[in-house]
């Protein structure tokens, strides 16, 4: 049953999920996967090392699977920042007409992508963010919850807020992302407005996120309590998995006196990270995730995960409308009734029992 909301008609998908931009995870074999299942699936464009190993990936993605797929941008603060214009124009150059953009200071890379048409799906957590990208021309918002993986920005606005104010205050459609892990989430994102969801740790944990297997485990062992916080103190802040090493950053962060970025610098490495990925060892270095972590509990192809949330979703939603009746209509349930002047035998307000009330 597929969808039809503003997301699954601009993008031509059938179900309204969209596989986040994900560091050394959003590679053709994952991005493939999703949109073969009927999402979107998006390659990470940094993953690559330079602009042309990002069009090899592109090409090669698109052997895999026939369907639409995008490519994720993502400006972040660095001592010698890539070329984002030349990934930008290889991305131009091959056809993508879907970017995911995130970070800092995006609006020449934006611009370069509008002229020539591409559809912009632009990360945010804050309203504030968003409705500066709304004028820079972003055609839909991804709004992260403070719930979300890796960087959460500084005002810790839990989806359940944030996606009813980009509901009243924003003119663009947007995606719920952070949290997201079944049907029941889609559906109660669709509830408050949103037209889709942005999945990333989900993804993390399915047979073709090129991960090792180890690193998918302990996303399922976990909990939802099982991240830490990194680097507030510096108002860069990543939730990333609680492991050793994360705890150690936190800890150096909370008691140095000198507040050095320097002092934590090492624990933070992405090139440790990546090697988590790859020895998986899940202490080896740090690696982000959602407390989404919480929610998972297997393995599953993509299009398993994509069908079951699916299924889940448009159940949850036909559930919905049996919840209420029309205007003259008496609700009957198999124990009583309940109406305006009729008592119901099973009631209990806030733990009382008939026998009290």
């Amino acid at each position: 049953m597929p969808f039809n909301t503003e997301l699954t008609r601009a993008l031509g998908i059938k179900v309204p999920i969209v596989q986040g931009g994900m560091q050394w995870v959003g590679y053709a074999e994952l991005a493939s996967a999703v949109s073969n299942a009927g999402g979107l699936g998006i390659l990470t464009a940094l993953t690559q090392p330079t602009p042309e190993d990002l069009r090899n990936e592109i090409r090669r993605c698109r052997k895999m699977t026939k369907n639409p797929f995008g490519v994720n941008l993502t400006l972040l603060p660095a001592l010698v920042p890539p070329d984002y214009a030349a990934y930008a124009q290889v991305i131009i150059d091959e056809g993508i007409n879907i970017v995911e953009t995130a970070g800092n200071s995006p609006g020449p890379v934006i611009k370069q992508l509008k002229a020539v048409g591409t559809t912009i799906l632009h990360k945010c957590t804050t309203i504030r963010h968003a409705q500066s990208a709304i004028k820079l021309g972003v055609d839909f918002l991804s709004i992260d919850g403070f719930e979300c993986a890796g960087h959460v920005g500084e005002h810790d606005i839990t989806n359940f807020i944030l996606l009813s104010r980009a509901r009243q205050s924003l003119g663009v459609p947007f995606i719920a992302s952070g949290g997201f892990a079944d049907g029941q989430g889609l559906a109660a994102a669709l509830a408050l407005g949103a037209c889709g969801i942005n999945m990333g740790t989900r993804f993390m944990c399915t047979v073709e996120a090129p991960i090792h297997k180890n690193i998918k485990q302990a996303i399922v062992d976990a909990q939802e309590t099982d991240t830490e916080l990194v680097l507030r103190r510096w108002r860069n802040t990543s939730r990333l998995f609680a492991n050793k090493v994360a705890k150690e950053a936190v800890q150096i962060e909370k008691t140095s006196s000198s507040g050095k970025f320097e002092e934590v610098a090492p624990y933070v490495s992405g090139k440790r990270g990546r090697q988590v990925f790859l020895n998986g060892d899940p202490d080896f270095g740090v690696w982000t995730a959602g407390q989404v972590i919480g929610l998972i509990h297997d393995i599953p192809t993509c299009e398993e995960l994509v069908s079951r949330i699916e299924r889940e979703a448009v159940d949850s939603l036909q559930q919905s409308q049996s919840l209420f009746v029309g205007d003259g209509e008496t609700p009957v349930s198999g124990t009583g009734t309940v109406g305006k002047n009729t008592n119901n035998p099973q009631a209990e307000v806030w733990g009382v029992g008939k026998s009290k009330l």
